[in-house]
C-alpha cells in the first residue's frame, strides 16, 4: 500500500485499492481488456482469485459472497460478451438488495464509440440495474472512484455497482495516494418515531412483524428474535429471507412468498398492524400486492427501511422509519415491552401453523422430497448453508428446512436460475469449514453445471443435489393451470448426470428414495471432495402436497 504519490500504472492502483477496503476473495472470467489489472493481481497476495468458466456463473459467485459476508463482492469481467452474460448476477444483486461491485474491462478512449471489438456502451447498459455505474477516464482518479463504489454498494438499500475500465487506463501511470477505507453508515431511528412504534403496536390486538431487505446481519437477527419474543408478537420473513431469524423461535410464524402456507396469507389479512423491518415488500412477498394491498394495506404499515426513497415509493406507511435494521430492532429493545399477553394466543395460533405447514405429511412414491429435506435440516444442522437457484423444486426446501442462524441460505430474491450451484462454491470458499448443499432442478442446473470445473479446481466440498423431472417445471404448471393438456415447450433432454459429474471428478450417485437421499448428502458434506447427488422425480409431482389444517382437512 502506498500513502505517498508514487507513479503506479492504473491497473496496480486498482488492485491495490481492493486491498485497502478489504477485499480478500475476488471472482473473475479472464479478458484481455483488463490484462493489467489481472497482472497486478498476480503480486498480490492478499487476495485470493477464482477463476470462472462463464461470466453468468462467475458472477453469481461474487453475488452470493456479497449476500452471505455483507461486503461488496467482486467481479472481474471483460468487455462485450463477457459483460452481458454477467448482468444477470447485477440484476440478481439489484432486486435482492446485495452488495457488489463489477469491474469491466472497455475499449480504449481512443476507439470509443466507433463500435470498436466488442465495444457497448457499458453505462447506459447497466444504469436501469445498478445503483450507480460510471467510466474511470482518469487512472488518478482511480482511488475516488473505487472509494466511492464501496460506499454506494453497502450505503442504504445495498446493491451492485458496475465500474468500465478503459484498457489503456489500466496501463497508463499516474502518482495518486490510496483512499482510506470505506466505513459502513447506517442511519439511526429517532427515539420519538420509535417510541411512536411501540404504542401502536401496545394498541393493536393483531400485530405481525414481516422482516428481510439487505444489510441484515446475525446482531440484528438475534435482537429480532429476542424482541418479537419479549413483546409477544409473530414475526415472519419475506421471500427468501428465511434465515432473517431462528425459525425455531416461538414467534417465528413462516415466510412469505412462493408457495405460501394459505393460513399465514390469511393471517396478514387478519393483522391490525404491519410492522415491516427491512423488507421492501416486492412482489413475491407481498402475493403480487393482493396479500399486502398496494399502494396502501388495508391495514395500517409501519415500515422500517435504511433507504428513504424506499418509504413510500410503493406502499403508504402510516409510520415510515429511516434506519438501519440492526440500529432499529436494538432502539426498540431498549423500550418497556407492551402486555405481551394479549397477542398470547394470536402469536401460538401462528407458530402452531407453520409448525404443521413444515412437517411432512404422507409418503409419496420414489423420492419423498419432503421428509428427505426436513431429515437432513434435522442431520446438518443450523451451520449448514442451503442454495438454490430457482423452479417448483424449491418450494420443497423453503417449505421443509427449517433455518436455525443467519447467513444459512443463498436464493436469488430475482428468481433467476443457474444461481444455486456457483453460489453453493462461493458459500463453501467463504466458509469451509461449514457443510454446503446446493439444491437445483435439472433446468437450473444445467444453466450453471460448467462451474464443476470450479468446484474441483479449488476443492469445494459441496454437495449438489440435481431434482430431476425432465422438464422445466415452473413453466409446465402454470401451462397446466392456463391451458391444461397443452404442455409445450417445457419437455428437457438431459444427460446421464451421475457420468456428467464424474466426468469433472466428483463423486457421484442416483438415489431412488429419501433415505438413500438423506445419506448420500450427510456423507458428501464431510467429505474432502465435491460431490452430486442425483435425484429422479417424476414430472408430474410439481408442488408439495396442500397442508393439513388442525382439523385434518386440506387446506
Amino acid at each position: 500500500m502506498s500513502a505517498i504519490s508514487e507513479a503506479r500504472p492504473g491497473g496496480r492502483i486498482l488492485v491495490d485499492q481492493l486491498v485497502v477496503h478489504g477485499t480478500d476473495l475476488v471472482f473473475c472470467v479472464p479478458g484481455e481488456s483488463y490484462l493489467a489489472a489481472l497482472d497486478a493481481l498476480h503480486d498480490t497476495p492478499q487476495i485470493r482469485l477464482i477463476v470462472g468458466r462463464m461470466e453468468a456463473s462467475a458472477a453469481n459467485m461474487a453475488c452470493a459472497h456479497g449476500q452471505l459476508t455483507g461486503r461488496p463482492g467482486i467481479f472481474f469481467a471483460t468487455r462485450g460478451p463477457g459483460a452481458t452474460q454477467a448482468s444477470v448476477a447485477v440484476h440478481t444483486a439489484r432486486q435482492g438488495s446485495v452488495p457488489l461491485i463489477m469491474f469491466v474491462g472497455q475499449v480504449p478512449r481512443a476507439h470509443r464509440d466507433r463500435e470498436a471489438f466488442q465495444e457497448v456502451d457499458l453505462d447506459a447498459m447497466f444504469a436501469p440495474l445498478a445503483k450507480w455505474t460510471a467510466t474511470i477516464d482518469d487512472p488518478a482518479r482511480i482511488p475516488e472512484y473505487v472509494s466511492r463504489a464501496y460506499r454506494v454498494a453497502t450505503a442504504g438499500r445495498p446493491g451492485p455497482v458496475v465500474l468500465s475500465l478503459p484498457e489503456d487506463v489500466l496501463t497508463e501511470t499516474a502518482g495518486v495516494p490510496d483512499a482510506a477505507p470505506h466505513q459502513v453508515v447506517h442511519p439511526t431511528p429517532s427515539a420519538g418515531a420509535v417510541a411512536r412504534m411501540r404504542e401502536m403496536v401496545a394498541r393493536a390486538e393483531r400485530p405481525l412483524v414481516v422482516v428481510g431487505g439487505g444489510g441484515w446481519s446475525a446482531r440484528a437477527a438475534a435482537d429480532t428474535v429476542a424482541l418479537c419474543e419479549s413483546w409477544g408478537v409473530p414475526m415472519a420473513t419475506a421471500f427468501r429471507c428465511q434465515d432473517y431469524v431462528d425459525n425455531g423461535s416461538p414467534a417465528y410464524c413462516g415466510t412469505l412468498g412462493l408457495g405460501i402456507d394459505p393460513r399465514l396469507a390469511a393471517r396478514v389479512h387478519e393483522s391490525d398492524l404491519l410492522l415491516v423491518i427491512g423488507a421492501r415488500l416486492d412482489e413475491p412477498t407481498t402475493g403480487s400486492y393482493l396479500t399486502i394491498e398496494a399502494p396502501r394495506p388495508r391495514q395500517p404499515l409501519i415500515h422500517v427501511h435504511a433507504d428513504p426513497e424506499e418509504l413510500g415509493r410503493v406502499f403508504e406507511p402510516v409510520l415510515g422509519i429511516c434506519a438501519g435494521s440492526a440500529e432499529f430492532v436494538a432502539a426498540a429493545r431498549a423500550l418497556p415491552s407492551p402486555d405481551s399477553a394479549r397477542f398470547a394466543d394470536w402469536t401460538a395460533a401462528a407458530a402452531a401453523d407453520v409448525r404443521a405447514f413444515r412437517t411432512p405429511g404422507d409418503a409419496v412414491a420414489g423420492v419423498d422430497l419432503a421428509r428427505a429435506v426436513s431429515d437432513l435440516c434435522d442431520a446438518l444442522g443450523p451451520e449448514a448453508i442451503v442454495t438454490n437457484g430457482a423452479g417448483n423444486y424449491t418450494l420443497w426446501v423453503h417449505r421443509f428446512w427449517r433455518f436455525g442462524r443467519f447467513g444459512a441460505q443463498l436464493a436469488p430474491v430475482s428468481g433467476a436460475m443457474g444461481y444455486g450451484l456457483p453460489a453453493a462454491i462461493a458459500a463453501k470458499l467463504a466458509h469451509p469449514e461449514r457443510p454446503v448443499v446446493s439444491f437445483s432442478g435439472d433446468g437450473c442446473f444445467m444453466m450453471g453445471c460448467q462451474e464443476l470445473a470450479t468446484a474441483v479446481r479449488h476443492q469445494a466440498n459441496v454437495v449438489f443435489v440435481v431434482v430431476d423431472n425432465s422438464s422445466y417445471g415452473t413453466i409446465r404448471m402454470h401451462q397446466q393451470r392456463r391451458y391444461p393438456g397443452r404442455p409445450v415447450a417445457t419437455e428437457l433432454s438431459n444427460p446421464d448426470f451421475v457420468a456428467f459429474a464424474r466426468s469433472f471428478g466428483l463423486r457421484a450417485r442416483s438415489v431412488t428414495d429419501a433415505h438413500e437421499l438423506v445419506n448420500a448428502v450427510a456423507d458428501g458434506v464431510w467429505a474432502d471432495h465435491p460431490s452430486l447427488v442425483h435425484v429422479p422425480l417424476s414430472s408430474e409431482l410439481l408442488t408439495p402436497p396442500r397442508p393439513a389444517t388442525h382439523d385434518g382437512a386440506a387446506a
